[in-house]
């Protein structure tokens, strides 16, 4: 037991840290997992313009992800399909159909325009080393769009998973700039398969969404499915249908894939059927319509967070002028650095500092008379010289000197002066910067983008009244089987939904669904009675006992039941006389003669007995022995 608990105190519990934090869960900064930082990484750090190889890719990723190249083809293939980050060239397989993509060696890619220009900056990227410490991979990158739920993510972990929908890029981006004009904002979920969505139920991603597949009427004999849900592929839609077709839930003639670049199932209906009328049925049987549910887990700050959409968005939205108020601090300090060092140049050069310099031999000597040459113009510089600003001007060659031009540098620091004024003044309202900064963003990327997946309201369909039809249940007494299939003059008009009660002679009754073909099993091997299980149907019996020839009668609803166990509506010892499922019958009742016998016979309406439970004991009706009952009169 003790080394039980130390293999999971130590052991396991690291390997579920692992997976939650390293492996399946996306970080909540850049929206990527461990696999996907590091191929967007690499191509970042290839990138020249051009496009790269996917196998070279793989290779050169694999220096930071140790779990060999097929994940990695596997998890790039994936990236790019999403359409986002990177620009791809070949066939990187359909993932309308579920088609593979070609061998890494026969397809290229390099990064998008939009993840250059947004997820990667050198200055605000924390690094660790790889996991054999040869080089250096980013903990998180600088992403400044909300990639999680631009890109949607699922994955499962130990005692947790995510699902992330997809959205869509000008909404989430207006949905930031409506945050920081504190205006209120709502979005949904967009896939690139399209479709048409109701999100009623999606709760800022903690719900769920009801998904539907475009179905358009070609004629009234031909349907074609021009969108999928999201989540499943042409292949599987197909394979939804044929099998909704052959439990007889839907009737179709022929089914036909002709997707290529937009997807086109077409289907023919048989004689009979009405394009109209099986698009319901399309809906309620098949991967037509699909529900996904939505667990928006991430990991922030080395642990898990189940957030919201308005949660992830608001906390991008300080993330993002948090590194736009580091760019600029960064842009500031470079520019009054290099607005130093022209001053401190031009000094150099124009008060001729460097003639003082020409018969001195030592290096320190040198430094010590720049440093006291330079002294009495330090009010004009932003600070004192250091060792390196001594330095780079020693560097300076004769030709620059000679060539100076003091007019050209006096206009360049004015440019770098200007500059620094927008910078400061950006920095002093980083709101409005930001504002700007997503606007253009938006301007530049979002007609990229459109919106594919409708959003309206979906009636609920009822799918008990979609499939209910009526059938014909036939027994047959010679055979004793009994069900749809069966042919016979014997037969009861009942939906498929219903349930059939079935009374046998000696007593025993059962409930079953509407068989196809069913063989009936009893005591003697006779039905009496056959009627829907409806808990409201009357029935009355009259069933004699054969040692005293007594008769008893009650009337009875059967209101509980469990499917095909046999229960009894009167003990083993009796034998039944009569049956009937209507009201307002008289019977006629003859006894058998014995002498001095006065009355030889009665009526007796089966109104008059009292209703009872199915398992209770019936009245007795007379004290004579009962030759035979008929039928006087009824509704």
């Amino acid at each position: 037991m003790e080394d039980l608990k130390h293999l999971f105190k130590d052991n396991y519990l690291k390997y579920a840290s692992y997976v939650i934090l390293d492996r399946a869960i996306p970080d909540v900064v850049d929206g990527l997992k461990p696999v996907q930082r590091r191929i967007l990484y690499t191509l970042f750090l290839m990138d020249n313009g051009k496009l790269h190889k996917v196998a070279n890719v793989a290779g050169q990723t694999m220096a930071l992800h140790p779990h060999g190249d097929a994940p990695i083809n596997d998890a790039l293939v994936n990236l790019a399909n999403k359409g986002y980050l990177m620009d791809t060239q070949g066939n990187f397989g359909n993932p309308l159909t579920g088609d593979p993509n070609a061998a890494p060696r026969y397809i290229e890619t390099r990064l998008s325009s939009l993840a250059k220009a947004t997820l990667f900056n050198a200055d605000l990227t924390d690094f660790i080393p790889s996991y054999d410490g040869r080089t250096k991979e980013p903990i998180s990158l600088p992403a400044k769009i909300p990639l999680c739920l631009l890109q949607g993510a699922e994955g499962i972990a130990v005692g947790m998973s995510t699902k992330i929908l997809p959205h869509n890029f000008s909404e989430l981006i207006e949905a930031q700039i409506a945050i920081l004009k504190e205006t209120s904002f709502e979005i949904f979920p967009d896939f690139p398969s399209g479709g048409t969505m109701d999100p009623s139920e999606y709760d800022k991603g903690k719900g769920k969404i009801k998904l539907r597949a475009k179905i358009v009427i070609r004629d009234e004999k031909t349907l074609v499915i021009e969108e999928i849900c999201y989540g499943t592929t042409t292949e599987s839609l197909i394979r939804s249908i044929d099998e909704a077709a052959k439990k007889g839930k839907i009737k179709i003639d022929s089914i036909g894939d002709y997707t290529a670049e937009k997807v086109e199932i077409e289907i023919k209906l048989p004689r009979g059927q009405h394009a109209k009328s099986l698009i319901n049925e399309l809906y309620a049987f098949t991967d037509c319509e699909v529900t996904l549910h939505s667990n928006i887990l991430v990991i922030k700050d080395k642990f898990p967070w189940e957030a919201t959409t308005d949660e992830v968005l608001r906390y991008h939205t300080d993330l993002l002028k948090n590194y736009l108020r580091r760019e600029l601090e960064i842009e500031r300090d470079l520019l009054l650095e290099q607005i130093f060092e022209k001053n401190l140049e031009q000094i150099f050069i124009e008060n001729r500092l460097y003639k003082k310099l020409e018969t001195i031999s030592t290096m320190e000597k040198i430094h010590s008379t720049i440093t006291k040459s330079l002294e009495p113009y330090h009010h004009q510089l932003m600070r004192i010289p250091n060792e390196a600003d001594r330095h780079r001007l020693l560097q300076i060659p004769i030709r620059r000197i000679s060539q100076f031009d003091i007019e050209k540098n006096q206009h360049e620091i004015m440019a770098l002066g200007k500059r620094l004024t927008e910078v400061e003044a950006s920095l002093k309202n980083i709101k409005k910067f930001t504002l700007n900064y997503l606007q253009k963003l938006l301007k530049q990327y979002g007609d990229q983008f459109p919106r594919r997946t409708q959003i309206t309201t979906l009636k609920t369909l009822d799918l008990k009244k979609i499939a209910t039809r009526n059938v014909k249940v036939c027994y047959d007494p010679e055979t004793g089987y009994f069900g749809t299939k069966v042919n016979t003059e014997f037969a009861l008009e009942c939906t498929n939904f219903d349930k059939v009660m079935v009374m046998y002679q000696d007593g025993s009754y059962q409930v079953m669904g509407v068989p196809e073909k069913h063989y009936i099993h009893a005591q003697d091997g006779k039905v009496v009675w056959m009627g829907i299980a409806d808990k409201k149907t009357e029935l009355s019996v009259i069933y004699t006992d054969p040692k005293t020839g007594h008769a008893y009668g009650k009337r009875f609803i059967v209101k509980q039941f469990i499917l095909d166990k046999v229960y009894r509506y009167f003990d083993e010892a009796y034998k039944l006389a009569y049956l009937t499922s209507e009201s307002g019958l008289t019977l006629q009742i003859d006894f058998k003669p014995k002498p001095k016998q006065k009355i030889k016979k009665m009526t007796y309406s089966l109104d008059e007995i009292p209703l009872k439970g199915v398992g209770a004991r019936g009245i007795r009706i007379a004290n004579q022995e009962i030759k035979k009952i008929k039928l006087i009169n009824g509704h």
